[in-house]
This record gives structure tokens, C-alpha cells and sequence, in this order.
């Protein structure tokens, strides 16, 4: 039986005046055409040349007659995306940039396919790379940042709203697990069509996806499984709501019951602001059909943490803790938005609540899940409040994937095959698994377009992202909405733009290298919370950022 092996080396480097101007490459190609070692021929060669190297990428991928969707990015973008296929190719999370392809041993290897483009995604992609079972990352449809970084191999071309171009896209390319990111593909049934089609799915069903698909859902198997949570009323009726609200007086919540980005909750600290949110989604339909129905909900004073835990069905394990900053001014003040930063561990989150949450939230939802025949296989992310005049948990919602920025901090911080462990909770053998973690800390500090959480310019220019990467030890950074422009610069698409992360000894040195990472970037059309971990670092810590 024949084999081939390919080693490749890269190095690219990059002069004054020329984006992608000097290429060092080491091609080391072992044949074995009759499966016997000792007659196997070897042969390195290696040459440098001055040039952008489009017909070199072509011939090459001819050469290796691989399939024209691994071209993707090369053709949208040639010579960056080029530069990230190689990179991809030969990155291995800090290692010596080689890559062995052997087939003896591809068996043993998944190819995972990771579905989203931000920045959740990318760290997934971070963290699925470095697993020892990993063969290959992919991911659709990924984003520019993504396949700069060489975490995965971006299919940008793959309609992942239709699963049958997905299941047909994992069987010819052998997909061994495909890991789903957003909501919107949980909630629209992704995993059912391709679980059906037998493909290991990491994500719950389309009904186990209620959770967050529907805070009415949630608050019901709440009261129902006796789970901890906020006092509440549903409405569909907006004056029926208001005096509600009249009743039971500010502060109070506004809740869009379905999926509205992040942005479909007002803490409302007056009865007019109330009103005013109340209007937004019965009346004026500001979050169309996800704002149909509205929770109006009691006021928790305290604080708020990240909980995660991975659940096969039957039995969950815990994530290592992390809180994040919703607001998206200073001091947690201004409107929410998706996530301005986060930091893990979270000091509030002691190892005596965290067994209090998953005794008290995660098992009975899980098994309650279970019980109304809805097996919730993935991850679960609890908003919880730790309430401060009795100093235990209520969950204020539940997400049915991870949190974002959030998987960012757990991802640089998680040392286990990450691949190993999420086949694990597909077949429903997470009972016994434990995960290991690297000490210390990491903070994550989101840049975001100007405007954000409202109305943002796409399109302005980032640059310095490398040199900011390099600035101190443990700094990576995670790209949520970029792409490239006509000359290959990065480019803003999205609110929530990037993820600069750093892992320290200490909350402390991560929060001051991820700082002087963003301090390093250079985007004029961007803003950033300059005091993300506040909560759980000195007031001191901050003062220099002033």
C-alpha cells in the first residue's frame, strides 16, 4: 500500500514596502510506494524567493491535488490567505512550525469542523488545534482574522444554514466531529439534521436549544424542576405589562424572550425607562419576532458570574469559572451588550458555590431536560447572580453554547484534548472525564467599533495586530468581525471586533499584558473598557490607565 508523507516548514517574513515579499520554505517529501520503510526516498529542498508567490501556491496545490475548498480563502483573498493556509498548515499553538501528514495515522486524528465566524470561534479553533486528536480544524465561515491566525483552514463558501450542504461537506471531506458555535444554527435544528445523518454533533437539538431559544422555556422548567431564578410574569399584552411594572416598581427587567444578539434585556432603573422597553419590543417591534413575547423579571442586586459545564445528556461536568463585563461603559455602566471582557477564575465563584450551582441549577436542568425528553447534549452557559444579601445563586438565563468573550479566557487556559472530550459528551460518556487547566489567570479586553452597542461604521483600518501580539509572553489575540480591504489591511465588520487575550501567573499580570497588548493596536476607530476585572483587582490596577 502506498504512502506519502509530507513535512513542511515555513517561514515567512515580511520587508519594508512588500506586504508578502520574502518566502523561506522547507519541503521535505518521504514517498514509500510498497509499504516497506527501508525503501522509502527522501527529499528536501528549499529556496527563497523574493515575491508575491501565486504561482507558486497554485502549482503547489495542484501538485497535491487538494480539493478546491481548501482553496477558498485563496481565491477570495490570494496572497494573505495564502500566507494563512500555509500557516495553518504548519502552526501547531507555539510549536515548531511543521506539520507531519502521515496516513497510517489519520485514522486515529478527527478532522473537526467548527461552525461561526467570531471571535467564540476562533478561540474554539485555538484550542481544537492544540489537541493531540486533532488532524485538522476547519471552519465555516470563519473570518479573515481566523484564517490569518493558521487556527483552522476558513471554508467561507459553505451555506451553514443549510444542513444538507453541511452533511454533504462533512461526508466528502471524512469530518469526524463538527462543533457548533452560535445559537441561531442550535436553535434552527443544525445538530438534529446532522446527528440524523450520523455525524458527532457538539450542540444540543433544536428543543434542547429552548433554553435560550425562549427565556419563557426557561423560566418554566425553572418553576417546574424547582431551579433557583428570578421572580417573573410573561407578557404579550403591553399595557397588561405595564401595570405589572407599575406594580411591582423599579428597578425591574425587560426581557425579549427569544434570541436578540445579546441585546434584548433592559435593567431598567425607572418606570418610564421600563415603559419605554416594554414599547420597543410589543409595539414598536424593535427585536421583530424575538420580541413578541416579553419576561418581565425581578431585580437582582449582587453580582453576576459565568458558569459553564459540558453535558452529555445525562451526566455534566464543570468548566473552569470566569465572569465577563456586559456593560459597555466603565464601572459596568452605560447599555449591555454582548460582552466587553471577561477574566477567568472568577474569585466570586468559590469552589463552595460552584458545587451550590451545579447541585442547585446545572444537575436538575439537566436532568429536568432529560425528563421532558429533551436531552441536552453541549455546553451549558448559566448567567447567574450572586445575590448579595444572601450570597447564593439564582439563574438569571441560560445560554446553550459557549459564552462570548468567555470561551476565550477558558479556551487559552484549557490543557485537555479538547476534541477527546467533546466526543466524549457525543456519546454520552462524560461521567468519569475530568479536565485539566493551566494555573494562573487570563483576561480577556474586547475592542469594539466606535458606537457599539448602537449604530458602528464598518470598514475602518486595523493595524499593528502583530507587533501587539508579541509585546509581552501569553497574548493572543481572537478576531470577532474582520476582513480584509482591497490592499489585504484588516478591516472592522462587526460591533464587537476583536478579543485581546493574555494568560499571567496572576489576575494582575494578565489584566496589565493584556492592556499593554491593546494599547499596542492601532485602530482609530475602535474603543475598549479600560477596566475589565475590576471587580476582582485592586483599584490601584487601574489608575495607570486613567
Amino acid at each position: 500500500m502506498s504512502q506519502f508523507r509530507l513535512n513542511l516548514k515555513i517561514k515567512l517574513e515580511q520587508e519594508q514596502g512588500s506586504r508578502m515579499s520574502c518566502a523561506t520554505f522547507n519541503v521535505a517529501v518521504s514517498l514509500n510506494l510498497h509499504g516497506c520503510n527501508k525503501n522509502a526516498v527522501s527529499k528536501s529542498l528549499g529556496f527563497r524567493h523574493h515575491t508575491t508567490f501565486h504561482k507558486f501556491s497554485s502549482l503547489f496545490f495542484e501538485t497535491l491535488n487538494l480539493s478546491s475548498t481548501d482553496r477558498s480563502f485563496v481565491r477570495d483573498t490570494p496572497s494573505r490567505a495564502f500566507h494563512s493556509v500555509f500557516k495553518c498548515a504548519a502552526q501547531n499553538s507555539g510549536t515548531s512550525p511543521s506539520v507531519g501528514v502521515d496516513t497510517e495515522n489519520n485514522s486515529q486524528r478527527v478532522t473537526v469542523l467548527v461552525i461561526g465566524g467570531g471571535g467564540r470561534e476562533h478561540a474554539l479553533c485555538y484550542a481544537l488545534q492544540r489537541s493531540p486528536s486533532c488532524d485538522t480544524v476547519l471552519c465555516a465561515p470563519g473570518n479573515a482574522g481566523i484564517a490569518s491566525s493558521g487556527n483552522a483552514i476558513c471554508i467561507s463558501d459553505l451555506d451553514v444554514s443549510d444542513g444538507a450542504s453541511v452533511i454533504s461537506f462533512c461526508q466528502k471531506r471524512g469530518v469526524g466531529l463538527v462543533v457548533v458555535g452560535p445559537e441561531a444554527p442550535l436553535v434552527a435544528g443544525l445538530t438534529n439534521e446532522l446527528v440524523k445523518a450520523g455525524i458527532p454533533t457538539f450542540g444540543p437539538s433544536a428543543e434542547a436549544a429552548a433554553l435560550e431559544g425562549s427565556k419563557n422555556f426557561m423560566k418554566n422548567l425553572c418553576d417546574k424542576y424547582n431551579i433557583p431564578t428570578a421572580k417573573y410574569k410573561t407578557f404579550t399584552d403591553p399595557s397588561a405589562a405595564k401595570q405589572y411594572i407599575q406594580e411591582q416598581g423599579a428597578p425591574i427587567v425587560i426581557k425579549a424572550d427569544g434570541l436578540a444578539a445579546g441585546k434584548g434585556v433592559t435593567v431598567a432603573m425607572t418606570l418610564e425607562e421600563a415603559y419605554k422597553a416594554v414599547d420597543s419590543m410589543l409595539v414598536q417591534g424593535d427585536f421583530g419576532s424575538a420580541g413578541c413575547r416579553v419576561i418581565v423579571e425581578e431585580f437582582l442586586e449582587g453580582e453576576e458570574a459565568s458558569f459553564f459545564a459540558l453535558v452529555d445528556g445525562e451526566n455534566a461536568i464543570p468548566l473552569e469559572s470566569a465572569q465577563d463585563h456586559k456593560r459597555v461603559g466603565d464601572g459596568d455602566t452605560g447599555p449591555n451588550t454582548g460582552g466587553m471582557g471577561a477574566y477567568s477564575p472568577a474569585p466570586i465563584l468559590t469552589k463552595e458555590l460552584q458545587s451550590i450551582v451545579m447541585d442547585s441549577i446545572i444537575i436538575p436542568t439537566v436532568k429536568g431536560m432529560s425528563a421532558e425528553g429533551s436531552k441536552f447534549v453541549g455546553v451549558l452557559y448559566a448567567g447567574l447572580m450572586i445575590e448579595k444579601k444572601s450570597g447564593m445563586p439564582k439563574l438569571i438565563e441560560y445560554n446553550v453554547r459557549f459564552g462570548d468573550p468567555e470561551c476565550q479566557v477558558l479556551m487559552v487556559r484549557l490543557e485537555s484534548d479538547l476534541v477527546q472530550v467533546l466526543l466524549a459528551a457525543c456519546r454520552g460518556e462524560l461521567n468519569g472525564v475530568s479536565l485539566k487547566w493551566s494555573p494562573g489567570s487570563a483576561m480577556v479586553v474586547v475592542m469594539a467599533s466606535n458606537g457599539y452597542p448602537g449604530s458602528y461604521q464598518k470598514g475602518t483600518v486595523i493595524e499593528n495586530l502583530e507587533e501587539a501580539e508579541v509585546v509581552a509572553p501569553g497574548i493572543k489575540i481572537f478576531h470577532a468581525g474582520t476582513a480584509f480591504d482591497s490592499e489585504g489591511r484588516f478591516i472592522a465588520t462587526g460591533g464587537r471586533v476583536l478579543g485581546v487575550t493574555a494568560k499571567g501567573n496572576d489576575l494582575e499580570e494578565a489584566c496589565d499584558r493584556a492592556y499593554r497588548a491593546v494599547e499596542n493596536v492601532n485602530w482609530p476607530g475602535g474603543f475598549y473598557r479600560r477596566d475589565i476585572g475590576w471587580r476582582a483587582l485592586p483599584q490601584k490596577q487601574y489608575a495607570k490607565k486613567e
